[in-house]
């Protein structure tokens, strides 16, 4: 597979809505950055793997090119200094025609480091450690289970490692969600609490004093505030 990259490759993996930002003219530049065909494949993995970053819209195509040239630096050991210096020779160059500092050139490079964008770059170049460890890990439990079956050590480091054993291999637990739903009470249900309250005490002596039955009370309709107004209509 050739190093270089196209602008075909790059729009399908940037986000839709920046497909139209990328040019031939930027793919030229990328291609034309590194003479080493290494650090060419290099580069151009990296930017065809890390686009997510730029799904949210706050980034630039461009910005993301050089942070991504940077980050590739890093990634190949050179220090904050060196790889901003790889990555953008001509504003290094325009520091040093300047005069500019030494100090003032590490604040300047010290910034770009800690900037959002080169962050989220870097946060998807990491490996989890349980991931890049997965053969140590394995090779913990080989010793562990050596031992637990080992009768020439004593008891109790045969128990300790099994009780090892079984803490890291124990079955992951099922997760209870729940869920506290409040509701926060306010004027108007405490007034349609008061008058049900209040018509269920009047609907239990009307039943006591005979002027009603359960039965009645149990079947009875409940009229609406529409129907209250429309009746007003009618007799007004």
């Amino acid at each position: 597979m050739s190093d270089q990259l196209t602008l075909d490759q790059l729009k399908k993996v940037m986000p839709k809505h920046l497909t139209t930002s990328a040019s031939q003219e930027m793919v030229d530049e990328v291609n034309g950055l590194m003479a080493d065909p290494q650090l060419a494949q290099n580069y151009r993995d990296n930017l065809l793997s890390y686009t997510s970053v730029m799904q949210d819209g706050k980034f630039k195509v461009p910005q993301y090119i050089d942070a991504v040239r940077y980050v590739s630096f890093k990634l190949l050991g050179s220090s904050n200094l060196i790889a901003y210096v790889k990555a953008f020779p001509d504003k290094y160059q325009r520091w040093l025609n300047e005069g500019v500092s030494d100090k003032d050139i590490s604040a300047y490079v010290a910034g770009y480091n800690k900037t959002k964008l080169v962050n989220l770059i870097f946060a998807q170049t990491l490996v989890p450690s349980h991931v890049l460890n997965a053969d140590l890990y394995q090779k913990a439990l080989n010793v562990q289970a050596s031992l637990m079956n080992d009768t020439d050590v004593s008891p109790k480091v045969r128990t300790d490692a099994a009780n090892s054993l079984l803490t890291h291999l124990k079955a992951p637990e099922a997760i209870k969600i729940e869920l506290d739903i409040g509701v926060k009470e306010n004027s108007a249900i405490e007034e349609l609490r008061a008058a049900t309250l209040a018509l269920a005490a009047q609907q239990r002596q009307n039943i006591i004093q005979g002027s009603a039955t359960v039965m009645g009370v149990a079947h009875s309709r409940i009229i609406t505030k529409g129907e209250i107004l429309e009746g007003e209509l009618v007799n007004a």
